[in-house]
């Protein structure tokens, strides 16, 4: 195991933060995988998820059963994990600017494109190693001026030398699900089925350029662009959801680092009998699909459906009630589909989504992510 606790620029005066890396395996050797935990860093589940990542590969490592080359970034967000007001956590945006930390990631794809021009062949191994240089150059030419844009940088370049990426997540109060690219649709059904995702959403382009979709989407965008020569399929990148914000435990932490060393098996990063995968709870779906229940007004939020349940046309997901004029308004659903999160809070103001339904058919176009 190498531990790299790598500086990131641009600190105010008299703090440095880091970013601690950790490295098993082979750094030489591929398959490569890349798994990294609070990028919204008031998402607590994955850090510890991380740990028992760690503790399980350095024991497989010292086997000698570590084949590829695995890196963990336990908490990838130092800024966010800094932030507080009063004692309440405010990992999701940068007080900085407000901005998102899982947004505005750079897009690489034309640059690279210019950069690969007249140099690819029919030799696939070649071909990605050409464009991973090409992307990690591109990447590394871009000016920085600040410590979030300094650590967006850092954390994109770690992943793109991968083929896999998991960027681990959670949501307010929710099942595990998945965001994926429709083109990885296929390669993101095992991993799924070993969380035991009860949504799975799809979008090729979902708004914003978030992470996930910074590190693979380049590799699809440049095959669509140079069809002649093989370049698809080789990098694959997934947000996992890991439940709700207070599903922090051992038990659970465990079974989701389980899932993620058995995913490696079965891409032969890691030597071990091949895990048996379980039954899938769910089909992909739509990002498109997803139908935001939203507050018409402020006031108490009382639920009557819950993450997970079944959900069909006219059923009402909660009531808003104004605690002053003692009125109520239901909230109900236009789709069928299978509620996958909720917010945490009790009380709301207009305007804001509180709950997450997964539906079957496109309803909505644009930016599809939460703000």
């Amino acid at each position: 195991m190498q531990i790299d606790n790598i500086e990131i620029p641009f600190g105010t005066t008299g703090t440095v933060r880091s970013l601690a890396v950790y490295r098993f395996g082979d750094t030489s050797k591929r398959p490569q995988l890349y798994v990294q935990s609070a990028l919204h860093a008031d998402e607590i589940p994955g850090m510890l998820v991380s740990v028992h990542l760690c503790n399980s590969l350095q024991k497989l490592e010292q086997e000698g059963r570590v084949l590829g080359h695995i890196v963990v970034v336990p908490c990838a967000n130092p800024i966010g994990l800094g932030q507080s007001i009063q004692g309440v956590p405010l990992g999701r945006f940068a007080l900085s600017d407000g901005s998102n930390f899982n947004r505005s990631f750079a897009d690489l794809t034309q640059a690279a494109a210019a950069r690969i021009l007249g140099k690819l062949t029919k030799d696939a191994s070649r071909n990605a190693a050409l464009v991973r240089a090409a992307l990690q150059d591109e990447l590394q030419m871009r000016p920085v001026t600040s410590e979030l844009a300094a650590l967006k940088r850092l954390l994109l370049s770690l992943a793109l030398d991968s083929d896999y990426v998991l960027d681990l997540h959670c949501d307010g109060e929710s099942v595990p699900h998945l965001y994926t690219a429709t083109s990885l649709v296929k390669r993101c059904e095992p991993l799924a089925a070993l969380f035991g995702a009860r949504a799975f959403l799809t979008a090729e382009i979902s708004g914003d350029n978030p992470f996930d979709e910074a590190v693979s989407r380049p590799w699809t965008e440049l095959s669509h662009m140079f069809p002649e020569y093989p370049i698809a399929g080789t990098c694959f990148s997934t947000t996992v959801e890991l439940r709700g914000e207070a599903d922090v435990s051992d038990i659970l932490a465990a079974q989701d680092a389980r899932a993620i060393i058995d995913f490696a098996a079965l891409n032969g990063m890691v030597d071990q009998a091949l895990p048996v995968i379980p039954k899938a709870q769910c089909h992909a779906t739509p990002l498109a699909g997803v139908l935001p229940i939203m507050a018409t007004h402020a006031g108490v939020v009382v639920f009557n459906k819950a993450p997970g349940d079944t959900i069909h046309v006219g059923d009402e997901i909660a009531r808003i009630v104004d605690p002053v004029t003692r009125q109520s308004t239901s909230l109900c659903s236009t789709i069928s589909g299978l509620m996958y999160a909720r917010i945490p809070s009790r009380y709301a103001v207009a305007g804001q989504r509180i709950a997450k339904i997964a539906g079957e058919q496109p309803i909505r176009s644009g930016k599809l992510l939460s703000p």
